[in-house]
């Protein structure tokens, strides 16, 4: 891993304008790429220093705490500083290299075929022209082009394109003044009547400037009548910078609430600790629906007025919408929103916004811990215990620890809040790591939700099996007819879990993954879920041949199929990964069940948390055992938070509500506990196993991947690294494995694994680094992937 820079010679013409952050083009080997200026000194040890060949960067993209925040998450979760650098800022500021073909006009064009002229006059005509846009226009003549790039008749130039660039408006503007405007309007002929008109729109408006699309919608008019009055000297085109923001049109409306006591105590002690010497992480464990979000809401008020900045921080883009609506309606345009269904131009200039200081409150999913901000006085991560806030791509680092390094930097206060705390971060407010805030109750005196468990195992033995307990079809029943709204959840996406063969039990596996197929039935196809492999709905066994294939399991679109059936002219809104994968489908499907467009909302895990809607009275839990089967020491943690937070969805408001929890295990502990409402006693109980197992928040973890496609190159290197590691770490370290992962094969890819406990020591971490690349070094196989996970969440 290279955790360091390279050195860079700085032309003079760049001296005055360069500066730490800064993004620049400098040449790298046989290639040039885009780079960060990390540090700037007056000496070096390399000879032959290469110069940098361009600044792209007024303003450095980077900020001094930015620059240390990556180089620490470079050593830490044992990533490349440049990957860790370009993940902080917005996708818009990463360059591009693009081709472009031009005519080489010192080159003799004697003896040149018809063909070979025609493409010559082509580029002529439009160079510079993009490579894949010449060969796209003579897709048949490749071969040929290559020729004419070999034998110098075209010449290939190579440039960055920067795509950060800024949105910009076309407007009008009026060069006559009043009185040699109505001399002009008098003079015009009949025939310019919509000259006359756009002149006239001035006059009496009084304006002197006005956007091109705005005067052509309000007056009908085409840009030749445009064109003429700019050629006349009347008008000018002048081009504007506009922010693209993608709440625009949104009325944003949230009215302060008076706290109870107990909002009030929690308020008052985070409060009181703003400016305090040494501030450690506040743990707000808060029962669903007690208030937390109007906690959040009075703590910024109190920041802002120390004039700093807030960052929050919320699991899913389902969220996003819910606090942007209350935010907004609080702080207005102070607040910028951050999160993957913007688009680029979108992230960008909310970035920019908060860079140059105009918004001062920051919302959105895991990236949004890295906005720019200066002045930082508060970060919120609302339901800190869930694992969307580890990514699981390079580098895998984990929202909580950056938001700690962050706040450190900044003397800043981090508040955790969650109805159902993870085992670490209980643990720590356990052990005055952290403080702990406690609210038990839901506001106004609301009851928590009556839940009951129902056991599938008892509905088999008395002849139903369908989808559907006949307690929750009883309830929805109930429900529909006093008109109130359901809320029903599956942890999973498509029709049926998998497709099998009756007569000889294949089960249709993807050909490139260890997984089997998940069949989706609107547009009748099998994919894999994880490289998206997709193949047609077999009518016969492609091992047998037989015609009797079954789809087992149940998915999302299965449920709303029988919903339907079952209940006629019930009106379902479905929300998964499927149907929410278009630019604001999150906020418009849950605006319409907000509205009552839609009796019951079925969905994943992007509805089991923090939505709140007055009329739901019923949350049904159809498979609620989906994840205590998965091979992951959080399996139970994972379910009861789930359950927990999905329960919580029922009763908020003045109507008291039901959950009904379907399983096939109500035994299990963390079943029993959730269906109570009981975390003391889940966390006395999951904290023994813990221990028993040495997991954390016993032992820090690191699990270390390996994958190639040959299986006994993988097989050798995992072996290698395990005897490596052992002979270099101290005794109290265990190293478990390695062992093929729980998915053994991806896109075609053999993966080993090995898993590492310790205690919170870095110099682990060194030597797990140190091994892997002496084995890079010896094995010096191109097609052999190792990647490090420090602090795992999931062990797939």
């Amino acid at each position: 891993m290279r955790h360091h820079g390279f050195d860079y010679l700085v032309p003079d013409s760049l001296l005055p304008t360069l500066k730490k952050g800064c993004r620049v083009i400098v040449p790298l080997g046989s290639r040039v790429t885009q780079g960060f200026v990390i540090e700037i000194k007056s000496t070096t040890r390399v000879k032959n220093v290469k110069p940098i060949k361009e600044n792209l960067d007024i303003i450095p993209s980077l900020t001094e705490e930015l620059i240390q925040l990556g180089s620490w998450m470079s050593n830490y979760y044992s990533s490349h500083l440049f990957r860790v650098l370009q993940m902080l800022i917005p996708t818009a500021l990463k360059t591009k290299m693009e081709q472009y073909i031009l005519v080489n006009d010192e080159i003799e064009k004697d003896n040149i075929s018809l063909k070979e002229l025609e493409i010559i006059e082509w580029v002529a005509k439009n160079q510079p022209i993009k490579q894949s846009i010449l060969i796209d226009h003579f897709s048949n003549e490749k071969h040929l082009i290559q020729q004419m790039l070999q034998f110098g008749l075209l010449e290939l130039k190579r440039d960055f394109v920067d795509k950060g660039t800024s949105k910009k408006i076309s407007f009008l503007k009026l060069k006559l003044s009043n009185e040699h405007l109505l001399l002009e309007i008098a003079e015009l002929s009949k025939q310019a009547r919509k000259q006359r008109e756009v002149l006239e729109y001035f006059l009496f408006n009084q304006i002197n400037e006005v956007s091109l699309s705005t005067l052509m919608s309000k007056l009908n008019i085409n840009r030749s009548t445009i064109q003429s009055l700019v050629k006349k000297g009347y008008l000018e085109v002048i081009k504007k910078e506009t922010a693209r923001d993608p709440y625009k049109d949104r009325n944003f409306q949230d009215k302060r609430v008076t706290l109870t006591v107990e909002q009030e105590q929690v308020l008052r002690k985070i409060v009181s600790s703003f400016n305090g010497e040494e501030i450690k992480p506040f743990l707000l464990h808060g029962v669903t629906g007690s208030g937390k979000t109007e906690i959040y809401l009075q703590s910024i008020e109190e920041v802002l007025k120390e004039g700093k900045d807030s960052i929050v921080l919320v699991p899913e883009i389902s969220l996003t919408s819910q606090m942007v609506e209350r935010f907004k309606g609080r702080f207005g345009s102070l607040v910028a929103v951050i999160h993957s269904r913007l688009s680029q131009g979108e992230k960008l200039d909310e970035w920019r916004r908060i860079q140059r200081g105009d918004a001062k409150i920051i919302i959105g999913a895991r990236s949004a811990i890295f906005a720019p901000v200066r002045n930082l006085g508060l970060i919120i991560i609302d339901e800190e215990h869930e694992s969307s806030y580890k990514q699981e791509e390079n580098p895998k680092y984990h929202v909580r620890e950056v938001a700690k390094w962050r706040a450190s930097y900044h003397n800043a206060v981090l508040v955790l809040g969650s109805a159902t705390p993870s085992m670490e971060s209980y643990f720590n407010a356990q052990n005055n790591q952290y403080y702990l805030l406690e609210l038990p109750n839901r506001i106004l005196g609301r009851k928590m939700p009556k839940i009951e468990l129902v056991d599938m195992r008892d509905e088999l033995r008395v002849g139903n099996r369908s989808m559907f307990s006949q307690t929750l079809q009883e309830k929805i029943d109930d429900r529909l007819n006093k008109q109130e709204q359901i809320v029903l959840f599956l942890n999973r996406r498509g029709y049926s879990t998998f497709v099998m063969c009756r007569s000889c039990g294949y089960v249709m596996k993807c050909p490139h993954c260890e997984i089997s197929l998940t069949y989706h039935h609107t547009n009748r196809v099998l994919r894999c879920h994880y490289c998206g492999y997709t193949v047609s709905d077999p009518q016969n066994c492609p091992e047998c041949g037989s015609k009797h294939i079954r789809y087992f399991g149940t998915g999302t679109q299965k449920v709303e199929e029988e919903l339907v059936k079952r209940f006629p002219g019930v009106r379902v809104i479905r929300m998964d990964v499927d149907t929410t994968s278009k630019k604001g489908a999150h906020d418009k499907l849950l605006a319409s069940f907000r509205k009552h467009e839609a009796d019951i909302l079925l969905g994943t895990q992007m509805i089991a948390k923090g939505l709140d809607f007055e009329k739901v009275t019923l949350v049904g839990v159809i498979a609620a055992d989906t994840l205590l089967r998965l091979p992951d020491f959080r399996a139970a943690e994972r379910t009861f938070q789930l359950l927990t937070q999905v329960s919580g969805r029922a009763g908020r408001h003045h109507l008291s509500g039901d959950v009904v929890i379907q399983t096939y295990t109500p035994e299990h502990y963390s079943i029993q506990y959730a269906s109570n409402h009981d975390f003391q006693s889940f966390y006395k109980q999951e904290l023994k196993q813990r221990k028993m197992m040495d997991y954390p928040p016993f032992r820090k973890l690191i699990v270390v991947h390996f994958s190639h496609q040959q299986l006994p190159n993988v097989m050798k290197a995992s072996q290698l690294f395990v005897k490596e590691l052992n002979r270099l770490v101290s005794r109290d370290v265990e190293i478990l494995g390695p062992v093929t992962s729980p998915i053994s094969r991806i896109k075609d890819r053999n993966r080993f694994q090995c898993m590492i406990k310790y205690n919170d020591e870095s110099s682990t971490l060194n030597k797990v680094n140190q091994t892997i690349s002496l084995l890079i070094e010896g094995l010096k196989d191109r097609n052999l992937l190792i990647s490090v996970d420090v602090d795992p969440y999931v062990l797939m």
